[in-house]
């Protein structure tokens, strides 16, 4: 059986997962913006709390820990290159480290370039990928401490996952990210589409997260970089995809 997957608001535009396996009743929260809301979804669906992965350590996805764990006794598994930054952690992690939630593990990778350390978890036999700030619902994080160079490699791994993958991120940016991938691709029939989904979605207060890779491949500039199309839609028909993709998101910087 898959892991149930439970998508969280929390703080403003901030998301946390909650990921149960039926069998073990282990559950494994996905980064901890705010303790309250999962505090209550843990009660009402009478879950308890086994694991806590971080995967960066920036204050809206870890915020919520010390409650939580006031409640709950759960391990904290978090980046070993990280360790000096986030809250104290359980188990250290590198690429290529599984992490489990019952019987199913979940792959470690390093997708450093929002941050430098950042990691995202990915759980094959459920089809899910836990990427914070790296890959987010048509964009991706803004480049804090990597460099274009790092963020479009660690971008290349997420994107070699199976199309079928629920990419779960971090935030509601979607709106935003969707009218400044329009002004990269106005003719993109996938992007228009996706677009009024995302329109309803919002209107019906309904999360945009987690979206398929799939879709995210054929609609999210951050991931079209190498594309001839999109290459000449920014005037650059002759950069590497790198300075193309560093091109696009400093552009979304100032959007």
């Amino acid at each position: 059986m898959p892991l149930e997957l439970v998508t969280i608001p929390c703080r403003s535009d901030n998301y946390a997962f909650l990921v149960h396996e039926a069998a073990s009743g282990e559950t494994a929260l996905v980064d901890a913006p705010e303790a309250g809301p999962i505090l209550a979804e843990l009660e009402r669906r009478g879950w308890t709390l086994s694991s806590v992965l971080l995967t960066h350590h920036h204050l809206d996805h870890v915020e919520g820990l010390g409650r939580l764990l006031d409640a709950h006794s759960a391990r904290v598994v978090g980046a070993k290159a990280d360790a000096h930054r986030l809250p104290p952690l359980d188990q250290a992690v590198v690429e290529g480290d599984t992490v489990s939630v019952g019987g199913e593990e979940g792959r470690v990778l390093d997708v450093s370039g929002h941050t430098v350390g950042h990691i995202a978890f990915h759980f094959p036999d459920s089809g899910l990928a836990f990427t914070g700030d790296s890959l987010m619902a048509l964009g991706c994080g803004r480049i804090f401490e990597g460099t274009p160079e790092m963020m479009w490699n660690s971008l290349g791994k997420l994107a070699a996952l199976p199309g079928d993958t629920r990419i779960c991120s971090g935030h509601e940016y979607t709106t935003k990210n969707a009218n400044f991938a329009a002004i990269i691709e106005p003719d993109n029939a996938e992007l228009k589409a996706r677009r009024a989904r995302i329109d309803e979605a919002r209107a019906e207060g309904r999360p945009t997260v987690p979206s398929k890779l799939a879709e995210e491949l054929a609609t999210n500039p951050m991931l079209r970089a190498h594309l001839p199309d999109v290459k000449e839609a920014v005037r650059m028909a002759g950069a590497s995809d790198v300075e193309v993709f560093a091109e696009i998101r400093h552009r979304r910087d100032g959007y």
